[in-house]
């Protein structure tokens, strides 16, 4: 059987420039949100995000599956992030009412409390780092290219030949 081979796309310069450019943006809005989120509120930005899902949802409770997908981790990974606010009463987890075969996961007064306490900061932070960093025409733009790779990866893939 033979090999196809294709011709790789090489990236050219300014396509280079712009894709390192993601990687280093990316990596240092997120290490400095983490170091922030760490420094006040001993949380990194997963655990937040979290929290935040659940104080936005009716009765601060979702099913872990659907919470995995809020938050986009994995459900190992997530189980592990839910673990470590479980330990500390941000959270709790209990068996789901509907059906008993999935498992919940519940904000607490304590973790509700915690969300109040810090959103504002972070909020700030956000806006300092990202939103007042750019001209509007650049976050707006910004706004499609991110949800358009969003809504690429999300799309089926196409059936093989």
């Amino acid at each position: 059987m033979s090999e196809v081979r294709t011709e790789v796309p090489w990236l050219t310069p300014s396509e280079d420039a712009a894709w390192r450019a993601y990687l280093k943006g990316v990596a240092q809005f997120t290490n400095e949100l983490n170091r922030r989120l760490d420094e006040s509120a001993d949380l990194s930005l997963s655990e937040y995000e979290i929290l935040v899902r659940l104080s936005e949802h009716p009765d601060q409770e979702m099913r872990m599956s659907d919470l995995a997908e809020s938050v986009y981790q994995t459900r190992s990974r997530l189980t592990h992030t839910v673990r470590r606010l479980e330990q500390r009463r941000m959270v709790i987890r209990q068996a789901c009412s509907e059906d008993g075969r999935g498992v919940n996961c519940r904000l607490t007064e304590a973790g509700l409390q915690l969300i109040v306490d810090i959103a504002p900061q972070h909020v700030r932070d956000v806006r300092e780092l990202l939103i007042d960093a750019v001209s509007a025409e650049d976050l707006s733009a910004f706004h499609r290219v991110m949800s358009t790779m969003a809504e690429r990866s999300q799309a089926p893939a196409d059936p093989a030949p």
